[in-house]
């Protein structure tokens, strides 16, 4: 019994060695297996590495063109961008110097039509005054052909009664010598009581109460423009060394204004008198005739300060 047990035990173990032995070489042999395998799998790994390597420098390289594509592309968006940002305000300058230069035109064009118009009305106002002038010397000129012809009418009517009154004087003298002997050579003739009574109403009508805002110098009233007494007819019968009366002279009314004739001269009073001077002053006042500040005035003896404008014609 125990001789079996012993031979049982030993072949065990001789079986467990056996099998023990096997499993061990099994095992070298995969490990030589997985060594072989492991350099054979080696190489492809190289490969494999070296291809991705390969790849992801092709990548890489490919990566680069396109990066630099990218970046060229975003400079030329961005010079495009300062392109159009730099037309954008070139034209809004130009739009700016647009309006500007159009707002220049129309104020130009407002003041040469101001400046124009200005002297529209400057040409038209001139022509005006013109026009006025013309108009005032036709009719000054009318005024005056008008009174020439009432002069040389009036003239004709006194010299032909000047020519009567010589004839009756004459007459007279041939008939009463003594009567001639008496009566002066140079008598106007007598007025009759019609013309005493115009002359009258012709010098009240012509007087003035606020004479010396009524009254005009000849400088006032632009100088003196009428006829000239010659200088030796002038020391002759004017200045204040000549006082007359205009009592008894020849009178007439031209326009409104009283005229006599002295020393063959037409006197027109141009100026109102001052009715202070009184109703009868030109039948009882002396009275005298200067040329002076351009022009010549009548002065009343008795008011030696104040002179009214005369006119002087022949």
């Amino acid at each position: 019994m125990k001789v079996i047990r012993i031979t049982s035990t030993a072949i065990l173990s001789l079986f467990l060695g056996i099998a023990a032995s096997a499993y061990a070489q099994q095992d070298q042999q995969g490990d030589k297996q997985d060594h072989s395998k492991q350099q054979q799998s080696k190489p492809e790994q190289q490969h494999a590495q070296q291809q991705q390597h390969s790849q992801q420098q092709d990548h890489a390289q490919q990566q680069q063109p396109q990066h630099a594509q990218q970046q060229q592309q975003q400079q030329d968006r961005a010079q495009q961008q300062q392109s159009q940002h730099a037309q954008q305000q070139h034209s809004q300058q130009q739009q700016s110097q647009h309006a500007q230069q159009q707002q220049q035109d129309h104020a130009q064009q407002q003041q040469a039509q101001r400046t124009q118009q200005q002297q529209s009305q400057h040409a038209q106002q001139q022509q005006q005054q013109q026009d006025r002038a013309q108009q005032q010397q036709s009719q000054h000129a009318q005024q005056q052909h008008s009174q020439q012809q009432s002069q040389h009418a009036q003239q004709q009517q006194q010299d032909h009664a000047q020519q009567q009154h010589a004839q009756q004087q004459q007459h007279a003298q041939q008939q009463h010598p003594q009567y001639a002997q008496q009566q002066p050579s140079n008598q106007y003739p007598q007025r009759t009581q019609e013309q005493q009574r115009v002359e009258q109403s012709a010098w009240q009508q012509h007087g003035s109460q606020r004479w010396d805002s009524d009254h005009r110098t000849w400088q006032q009233r632009g100088g003196y423009n009428g006829y000239r007494v010659p200088d030796d007819r002038y020391r002759g019968y004017f200045g204040q060394e000549h006082e007359f009366r205009i009592s008894g002279l020849p009178f007439l009314v031209v326009g409104g204004y009283p005229r006599f004739q002295y020393q063959g001269y037409w006197i027109s009073a141009v100026d109102p008198w001052p009715e202070y001077w009184g109703n009868d002053w030109y039948d009882n006042d002396d009275v005298y005739v200067i040329y002076a500040d351009n022009g010549y005035y009548m002065y009343n003896r008795r008011y030696p300060n104040v002179g009214i404008a005369i006119s002087i014609s022949m």
